[in-house]
């Protein structure tokens, strides 16, 4: 399925890269590149046309379930009924493939997550 077209105004799928306490720490995960995932997917997003942006944050919450990227939908998604995907254990490339696919797809409310993304969904921090 071909994503819709950006138009003016409309925000496009984004991620949400946990670099906080546990995220992004070789300490916690020593056997993955934190810094190359990092530039991979902002390579993804430069070279998406403007259908992807990627922010990091400050820790997000579920620290047992390091790292964590959230997929935020588009404001087509979003009025499609998309709601944040809040994805955990992001440790190898196979896993970044799978959430660079989905958000070329459309994301959230446009796409449904790969099977293999979906078993690695996690329940966002409650406030």
């Amino acid at each position: 399925m071909t994503p819709p077209p950006i138009r003016y105004g409309a925000r496009p799928c984004s991620l949400v890269v946990c670099r906080g306490c546990c995220c992004g720490d070789a300490r916690k995960n020593p056997g993955t590149d934190h810094d190359a995932q990092l530039a991979r997917l902002r390579a993804a997003a430069a070279a998406s046309g403007g259908r992807l942006l990627v922010r990091t944050s400050d820790c997000l919450g579920p620290c047992a379930q390091a790292n964590i990227v959230v997929v935020q939908p588009s404001t087509e998604g979003r009025r499609r009924g998309g709601r944040a995907a809040w994805i955990g254990f992001t440790l190898d490339d196979d896993c970044l493939d799978d959430i660079l696919a989905w958000t070329e797809a459309g994301g959230p409310g446009i796409a449904p997550p790969p099977a293999t993304l979906a078993l690695q969904l996690v329940d966002p921090p409650k406030n």
